[in-house]
């Protein structure tokens, strides 16, 4: 498997979506809900588009974790690649969010899971830094570039340089920020509108990148390792371009099959000679969800990655006098006790 596209997400199944008014703001992808289509009608067409994700990915080889939110405070909560990411040699982070009513999308079953299906070493979480008004969303406000270990980042409200920083140092990858602007002069809101970074290819618009000094740097870093760039306009980026991610399925006879998943509306704005750059290393795979992109993200923040090794099932250690010691049984697998009979 390559570094940089894992084998299995998580989805989130959000039964109350809705596009979320405390993130319109500062979000210029966010767009009002259809004249006169209720919540109702909203929520149930876009738990039709999270199937149809599900379902895409499943049929392409992609492990698939999908955990069902019922909870209408959190309209957003599709897009948990905002509060989590997890790395190579066990590690996962945690982060601290820009509007208040996400920040409760953090979930503790979605961490137990990881520790009891995956070989987790450490959780480390940046979210003590919200009442100090830092933020940074995940791998929505970065880009990450698992193989060459850059965190391109996208200056903004919810992409704070002082935490982009300590993430580096913890998780050991080299800071690349830069400022980005859309042609009214607003602000990038997160990165991964604007770009991708696949194993052997790169989407990227760098003409939004302002600061053609920093701008000519992040061309270099892009391509520094061979990998080809695709160079998308402002145009394409609202059309959720750059809001693509790379995963490695498999084949039905069980061969690696690497993909670049985004959202149909994203296919259609792309130019025959970029759709055949891509279909070089992976082929693409396109999702209708219109829908969830009312709420300013489109498949690749549906997306949380797991780029953790797997534990095998059914298979167990040893347990120690001390451990047998101080354990009550009946317990589940994640250690939480359960009740016993009378």
């Amino acid at each position: 498997m390559s570094a940089q596209a894992p084998s299995a997400v998580i989805l989130v199944r959000a039964e109350k979506f809705v596009p979320n008014p405390a993130t319109a703001a500062d979000n210029a992808f966010q767009a009002d809900v259809p004249a006169g289509q209720s919540n109702e009608q909203t929520a149930a067409a876009a738990l039709a588009e999270m199937d149809l994700v599900a379902e895409a990915l499943r049929e392409a080889g992609v492990g698939v974790h999908v955990f069902a939110d019922s909870d209408h405070t959190r309209p957003d909560s599709v897009f948990p690649n905002n509060w989590l990411s997890t790395h190579a040699g066990g590690q996962v982070a945690v982060y601290p969010m820009y509007a208040s009513n996400r920040r409760h999308e953090r979930r503790a079953d979605v961490l137990e899971m990881l520790k009891s299906s995956y070989r987790v070493q450490t959780i480390i979480d940046y979210s003590g830094l919200e009442p100090d008004g830092i933020f940074l969303e995940g791998t929505g406000a970065m880009v990450l570039d698992h193989v060459s270990r850059v965190a391109y980042t996208a200056v903004s409200h919810r992409a704070d340089t002082h935490v982009l920083e300590r993430f580096c140092t913890d998780f050991g990858y080299e800071p690349m920020a830069f400022d980005a602007f859309d042609a009214a002069g607003v602000p990038v809101y997160h990165t991964n509108v604007m770009a991708c970074i696949g194993t052997d290819v790169a989407l990227f618009a760098l003409e939004m990148i302002t600061d053609e000094v920093r701008r000519e740097a992040v061309r270099e870093r892009l391509t520094v390792n061979g990998r080809r760039l695709v160079e998308l306009t402002e145009e394409q980026v609202r059309e959720f371009a750059g809001n693509a991610v790379e995963l490695c399925g498999r084949t039905p006879d069980g061969r690696r099959r690497y993909i670049m998943v985004m959202s149909a509306r994203a296919r259609r704005s792309l130019r025959d000679d970029q759709v055949a750059a891509i279909e070089e290393s992976c082929e693409i795979v396109a999702v209708e969800i219109p829908t969830i992109e009312l709420a300013g993200g489109s498949v690749r923040c549906m997306i949380a990655g797991v780029h953790l090794d797997r534990r095998r099932p059914g298979l167990e250690p040893e347990r120690t006098p001390a451990v047998e010691a101080i354990d009550e049984d009946p317990h589940t697998l994640d250690g939480r006790d359960v009740a016993g009979d009378d």
